[in-house]
């Protein structure tokens, strides 16, 4: 029997590595400089913990969750998104008694059932960024300029910030009558899919437009839009967003149809697209979530916060031909045909591992020449060829030079010689 990973995931080879590692350790440094502190949560929680809070009907809920029941009888579900767990994370160590915004972000693996494409995994990783407990415009500004930076840190620059405000509980109500009278006007001039989203929540009839058949987009191009029947704290609190992402130079478009497939978004909603079309053009998205909170059994506090696909990125790095990496170079590759040696080898790559210095030796019963040959393709900064005791130190545009590897100073010539 072959196995093969599950479909919907992907293995992610040493080869691939140095380019993971770029991204992930730009988006640690990023968040580290902004004032995000790291949070890991578990894999999976309560289910009850996505009903709530993504809404039981929307599609993360309906079609998306990996739920399942334990040995104890409880429903769990894999995360699907970040937001909510870190929520839940805040809620129950008592994050909220801290001085406010608590700004917090993390690096995990979602898992949603979905149709797998190139940048979709039903398994991917992503970076969740919350800055929860402040209702400044700033902090969404702020917020959004963290993933500009990481795109510029990153080198690339092919893509464009669409941003929308949805309102809050005070203003959508009222668009959302006048939206579900439109539909209800327009009923025969969509599909099915639209009139099943209508009825569970019409306000995700306009998510996601793009995976839409072209005439249904087009008709839904023409509903009403939700920023013309803002409230005027709404409005206000849109116009200082705007205004602080001019102060940061962040461009961006108004899309006036971006709303977010989750019931806990309030006001700003954005997204980064891409050079990829369709639904691979999205590397992150994010908003407002003040009720996210309440909803799970704290007071009203206001939050926002973004997710970002690393695979996505990935695919952004190779639009910009950026996708290129240097791999990890080997300090040290010890080369030895002589058994009688091969202690004081072994004791000499121990004492540079404990100093910090990666090394290696042939462990596949190579030939001299083999293991030459073989250090050659590895390419490490130092080749020791060991005869006696002692070491011919060979390194690339240098003079070869001899070192006895049992001697105290050894660790130290070695440094010298990498410096």
């Amino acid at each position: 029997m072959r196995f093969e990973a599950p479909r919907g995931t992907h293995d992610i080879l040493p080869s691939e590595q140095a380019v993971w590692r770029r991204m992930m350790g730009e988006a640690e440094r990023l968040c580290a400089l902004y004032g995000y502190g790291r949070v890991q949560t578990p894999v999976f929680e309560d289910t009850e913990l996505f009903v709530r809070t993504s809404g039981a009907g929307s599609d993360i809920v309906r079609k998306e969750m990996y739920t399942f029941e334990d040995l104890g009888g409880r429903s769990l579900t894999l995360r699907p998104e970040g937001t909510a767990p870190i929520c839940r994370a805040y809620l129950e160590h008592g994050l909220h008694r801290e001085p406010q915004p608590v700004k917090l972000y993390t690096i995990a693996s979602m898992y949603r059932y979905d149709r797998p494409q190139r940048g979709r995994y039903r398994e991917h990783w992503q970076l969740s960024v919350e800055a929860i407990g402040s209702d400044d415009p700033a902090i969404d500004a702020e917020i959004i300029e963290l993933y500009a930076a990481l795109l510029r840190g990153l080198g690339i620059s092919d893509y464009v910030l669409k941003l929308n405000s949805i309102g809050d509980a005070v203003c959508r109500p009222r668009y959302l009558e006048q939206l579900r009278a439109w539909l209800s006007e327009h009923d025969s001039d969509v599909d099915d899919d639209v009139r099943q989203t209508a009825k569970a929540n019409p306000l995700r009839v306009l998510d996601d437009l793009h995976k839409r058949p072209a005439g249904v987009r087009e008709i839904l191009a023409a509903a009403p839009k939700i920023g013309d029947g803002l409230c005027e704290p709404c409005r206000a609190h849109f116009e200082s967003v705007k205004s602080y992402l001019g102060l940061y130079g962040v461009d961006f478009e108004l899309e006036p149809t971006l709303v977010r497939g989750l019931d806990y978004y309030t006001r700003t909603t954005w997204q980064f697209e891409g050079p990829e079309s369709g639904a691979q053009s999205v590397l992150s998205g994010g908003g407002r979530y003040d009720g996210l909170i309440e909803e799970i059994g704290g007071a009203h506090t206001p939050g926002v916060g973004f997710g970002a696909g690393f695979e996505r990125l990935s695919i952004a790095l190779e639009h910009a031909d950026r996708a290129r990496a240097d791999p990890v170079r080997l300090d040290v590759f010890f080369v030895c045909d002589s058994r009688e040696l091969r202690f004081d080898v072994l004791r000499a790559m121990q004492r540079l591992r404990a100093a910090g210095i990666s090394c290696d030796t042939d462990y596949a019963g190579r030939s001299l020449n083999g293991q030459i040959k073989f250090a050659t393709r590895l390419k490490p900064r130092v080749t020791a060829v060991v005869s006696s005791l002692s070491a011919e130190i060979r390194r690339q545009g240098e003079r070869d030079f001899n070192l006895p590897i049992t001697e105290p100073d050894f660790v130290e010539r070695i440094q010298r010689a990498l410096a």
